[in-house]
């Protein structure tokens, strides 16, 4: 498999800033090993950005992770236990290298949000400077592209 870290995690930096969300962002650096083109892998990824649907939940670089992990290491039959650990063990090593780099892998966390903040409006935040300037996520984008690249190259 060939995979350049540095350049799948600028390359995800750059769908980031080029509109997409942030499990996009990763996942479309990655069509690739999906063996997908990058609209279709955006289509599948499109409701997962912002915490899922800007739910704040779950980081969409976390999703955007796992939606890779699950094209390298598929777990299609449901009666293959040791596939779907398999599965399960490397999301769960991803998550975990996430977390340990960030401290969290919610959303609302992330962007030091309080529990008890209100669901946001649908309408996704407008592209700007100041946006790119008060959020964490394109550092984010790319360090999880770089965490999930650093494990193709060790693993697959």
């Amino acid at each position: 498999m060939d995979i350049d870290v540095a350049a799948r995690a600028q390359q995800a930096k750059e769908y980031f800033k080029a509109g997409y969300n942030c499990a996009q962002a990763v996942a479309m650096a990655f069509s690739d090993v999906a063996q997908m083109s990058e609209d279709q892998v955006a289509a599948l990824l499109s409701g997962f950005g912002g915490g899922f649907g800007r739910l704040r939940e779950v980081c969409g670089c976390v999703s955007g992770m796992t939606f890779v992990a699950g094209c390298v290491l598929p777990a299609v039959e449901p009666s293959d236990m040791q596939r779907r650990k398999d599965n399960y063990a490397l999301v769960q090593r991803l998550a975990a290298s996430f977390k340990e780099e960030y401290g969290s892998i919610v959303c609302r966390d992330l962007l030091n949000m309080a529990k008890s903040s209100p669901v946001e409006s649908p309408m996704p935040s407008e592209r700007t400077a100041a946006y790119y300037g008060k959020r964490p996520c394109e550092e984010q984008v790319g360090k999880a592209a770089e965490i999930i690249a650093k494990e193709l190259l060790t693993h697959f």
